[in-house]
Parts: C-alpha cells; sequence; structure tokens
C-alpha cells in the first residue's frame, strides 16, 4: 500500500519535470546539511553551557559516528522502502530535533541532541544520493553530482551568512539559530514534499543512459544480492580509493584555517580568507568539469588530471607551511588552485561511482551511497581524534604530508575503475540537461 506522501512514477519523467525533482533532491541535500551547521555559533556554546574545546571535540565526535552508522542503515532502507517515503518524514523530523536544541542547557544535553539529530539525519540524507542517480540519466549524471554536492558546501556559507544577520537581532543568543534552522527547515521539507517524487522499483532497476533510452539489466523476480555489488574488485577499488582521497579534503574542511594559523602565524580573517577561494573555485570546478565529463562521457581522465593537480598543489602547500613570510595573495591562488583540483576530480568520480555500481545492480544505489556516507562521516570521526594528536606531536607540515600520501595512493585506485579513458569515436554531445531544453 502506498502512502499519501509518496508519488511513484510508472514512467520516467523527462524535460522540466525530471529537471524539478533533480532541483529538490538537491535542495533536501543542503536542508540536511545546514541543519548539522553548528560552527558559527560554537563559541557562544562554549561560553553558555561551561564547556571546554576538548569536550565539544568529544561531542562532535560521538554525534559524526552516530551519523556513519544512520549512512548506512539509511541506504539499505532507501533500496528497500523507497527513496520518498523515507525522506520526508524524516526531514520533518530533523526540524523537530532542531527545535529541542532550544532545550539543551548542559553538555550531557548537547550530546543527546546532536546524536539524536546526526542520526536522523544521517537516515534521511541517505535517500538524496540515489535520487540524483534514480532522475540523472548518465548523460548528465557528473554535473548532476556536482550540484549535489553543492549542498554540503553550500550549508556553510548559509549557517554563517544567517548567523551574521541574526545573532545581533537576538543579542547574541545561538538558541535563535537553531529556532531560525527549524523554522526554515519545515517550510522546505513542506516544499520538497509537494514537488518531489520517487521511481517505481521497476524503473529504478533500470540503467537510463538518456532521457528516453534504458536498459534493463537485471531480472525483477530476484531479489537483489548484495555480493553482486562487493564481489566486484572495481567497487572494492571505488571505496578504499575515495577513502584515501578524503584524508585532505576533511583535513581541509575541518581545520583549514586552523592549519594555516597555527603553521604561520596568520589571522584568523586572512584564514577564511584564503579558504573562501579554495571553495569558491571547488564549487565552479565541481560543475563546469562535471558537465565536460557529461559532453565526453569520460569519467576517469577527468578524476586522474585533477587528482595530479591536487598532489602538486598540496606538495607545494606543504612545503610553503615551513616557510616564513609567505604572502597572503600566494596563499589564496594556492587555495583556489587545490580547491579547484579537487572539484575537478570529484564529480566525475561520483558518477563513475553511481555507473559502476549501477552496472552490478542498479536497485543497490541506495546501500552503494550509504556506504559511502558511512566513509565519509568515518573520515572525519578520524579526523576529529587523530589529526590534533598527531599536529601536537609533530607539526601541521607533517599532518599535511601524511595527507599528500593518502592522495597519491587514490591514483593507482582509478586504474581499476570501469570507463574508458578516451572519448569513442561517436559520442553524443548532447547532455541530459541539454535534453531537458527541447
Amino acid at each position: 500500500m502506498r502512502l499519501s506522501y509518496v508519488r511513484e512514477l510508472d514512467e520516467y519523467p523527462t524535460g522540466a519535470r525530471r529537471m524539478k525533482i533533480l532541483t529538490m533532491a538537491v535542495l533536501a541535500i543542503l536542508i540536511g546539511s545546514y541543519e548539522g551547521q553548528i560552527a558559527p555559533v560554537v563559541p557562544l556554546l562554549l561560553k553558555d553551557l561551561n564547556m571546554t574545546l576538548a569536550t565539544y571535540g568529544a561531542v562532535s565526535g560521538t554525534a559524526a559516528v552516530a551519523g556513519a552508522i544512520a549512512s548506512i542503515l539509511g541506504g539499505r532502507l532507501t533500496d528497500r522502502l523507497g527513496r520518498v517515503r523515507l525522506l520526508i518524514p524524516l526531514m520533518a523530523l530533523t526540524a523537530v530535533c532542531c527545535f529541542a536544541m532550544t532545550l539543551v542547557h548542559s553538555p550531557r544535553d548537547l550530546l543527546i541532541a546532536r546524536i539524536v539529530l546526526a542520526f536522523v539525519d544521517g537516515v534521511a540524507m541517505a535517500s538524496t544520493a540515489p535520487l540524483i542517480r534514480d532522475f540523472s540519466p548518465r548523460l548528465g549524471r557528473a554535473q548532476a553530482f556536482g550540484f549535489w554536492t553543492w549542498g554540503p558546501v553550500g550549508a556553510n556559507f548559509l549557517a554563517a551568512a544567517i548567523a551574521g544577520l541574526t545573532l545581533p537581532i537576538f543579542n547574541d543568543s545561538w538558541r535563535s539559530q537553531f529556532v531560525i534552522m527549524g523554522c526554515f527547515s519545515l517550510v522546505i521539507s513542506v516544499v520538497i514534499a509537494v514537488n518531489i517524487a520517487d521511481l517505481s522499483p521497476e524503473l529504478r532497476a533500470r540503467i537510463q543512459h538518456t532521457e528516453r533510452a534504458a536498459t534493463e539489466v537485471v531480472d525483477l523476480r530476484q531479489p537483489p544480492r548484495l555480493r553482486s555489488l562487493f564481489a566486484r574488485r572495481n567497487i572494492w577499488a571505488h571505496v578504499v580509493g575515495i577513502s584515501l582521497w578524503l584524508v585532505l579534503y576533511i583535513t581541509l574542511s575541518l581545520f583549514g584555517q586552523t592549519m594555516l594559523v597555527g603553521a604561520l602565524g596568520i589571522s584568523s580573517a586572512q584564514a577564511s580568507t584564503i579558504m573562501a577561494a579554495f571553495w569558491s573555485l571547488n564549487l565552479l570546478t565541481l560543475i563546469v568539469t562535471g558537465r565536460l565529463s557529461d559532453r565526453t562521457q569520460l569519467r576517469k581522465p577527468f578524476s586522474l588530471g585533477g587528482t595530479i593537480a591536487a598532489v602538486i598543489v598540496t606538495a607545494y602547500l606543504a612545503v610553503s607551511l615551513g616557510q616564513e613570510g609567505v604572502s597572503t595573495g600566494l596563499l589564496m591562488v594556492i587555495g583556489a588552485l587545490l580547491g579547484g583540483s579537487l572539484g575537478v576530480a570529484y564529480a566525475p568520480w561520483m558518477a563513475n561511482y553511481s555507473e559502476d555500481a549501477e552496472d552490478a545492480d542498479p536497485r543497490l544505489q541506495g546501500t552503494a551511497w550509504g556506504l559511502f556516507g558511512f566513509l565519509s562521516k568515518g573520515i572525519a570521526v578520524i579526523g576529529l581524534l587523530v589529526i590534533p594528536h598527531v599536529v601536537e606531536a609533530t607539526n601541521w607540515q607533517t599532518w599535511l604530508f601524511v595527507a599528500l600520501g593518502c592522495l597519491v595512493l587514490f591514483i593507482p585506485a582509478i586504474v581499476l575503475f570501469n570507463g574508458p579513458w578516451r572519448r569513442p569515436a561517436r559520442t553524443p554531445v548532447q547532455t541530459a540537461l541539454g535534453e531537458a531544453k527541447g
């Protein structure tokens, strides 16, 4: 029996209808990521709760573990129950969790509230990447995943901007931010619920090459088997490879400004400016490279080229951390080039991973992306627990060389991915986004 809020499509949507559903999936990951943002109010929170930074780190690490477990659980559930059936009620529940944050009065309260929010949000957001796959044919998938990646990154800007505008109005009350967050999330959840839809199990079991051309690759009479996914060498190459790649990305996400301030002695404002340059070019190259990858239908060359460029820039940055008098302008250029290089590699990798998992069994997309969510949050936990200790024992330059080594190890993994290195003689250049205009 279908629930009233679940609109299940028996025919693959095309044009503006498909684009609207994709937009809702991107909006969902943006709101889900925004709900998890707490960085803008951490100084106020520490003071109000009489909490040390170490205690806050332990709370954040524990919540990240809960989120990692939720991601892999949510991935399996979204394959079994459907995307929208899971997403809509849990998005509303995460909004309630934001309101519950206003009831926090001690570190223990904060721990409970963050664990519950991280778990519910982790299960809910496990549906978003499979939704992107479901509604993006292979001719437009890298660009679609590039927009999906805007969610986690854009949430940083959204939280910071709203806090900057509203905290003075509410006398620097950190609770005001969670009331705003809850209200905003509830409204957007209703918008998403009204506009989003799910594919029928029969449609989800297909590989969609364009809006109108699809391939049926599985026998629906047989249940999906995890072995069909994890018995493949290329899937393990993706899993291990991206885990190594994420070490640098998570380092910059969690400790970018802290690293620059501690290693170079620059101000927090200067460090934030440098990281802003990093994120700005990262956001741009995610979309531009995604479109180029779709037009050529090549994934591995972009992932390889972007990673090699990131290796070179990271090596230069690591050396620079050991020098004095490095100009802010040069650091901005280095930061922008590093962010741009990582963006070049990332969107095509996401499309490549989705397609390789799809080749195993299209019905296991949620499981595949749940595993990715588990890995990304797991690396964040390791970062929160390990990086400070390594830096205290050595310095930031040493850790950056460790992250560089992990990035280098991603390169041989690319060779094991499926997909061509060269563009076939006759490859259609019209993207799925272009089709939508027709």
